[in-house]
C-alpha cells in the first residue's frame, strides 16, 4: 500500500499532470489518498514524482 500526498501545486503544469494528480484522488496541497502497488499506479506516479510525496505502508491498512 503507498500513501501519496501532494506536496506542491500544480499551476503551471501541464494539462496532463494535472489530470494525473486528480486521477490519484488529489486535490489541494496536502491531501493524501491509499493506493495499491501496482504497475498502474507505478506510472502514474512516475509521471508526477516531483509534485507528490510517497509512502510505503504496511499491507494491512484499514481505510475509514
Amino acid at each position: 500500500m503507498l500513501k501519496l500526498t501532494l506536496k506542491k501545486s500544480v499551476i503551471g503544469f501541464n494539462k496532463r499532470q494535472r489530470a494525473t494528480v486528480k486521477a490519484l484522488g488529489l486535490g489541494k496541497i496536502g491531501s493524501s489518498a491509499i493506493h495499491t502497488q501496482n504497475d498502474c499506479t507505478a506510472g502514474m506516479i512516475r509521471k508526477v514524482v516531483h509534485l507528490v510525496d510517497v509512502v510505503e505502508l504496511p499491507d494491512p491498512v484499514e481505510v475509514k
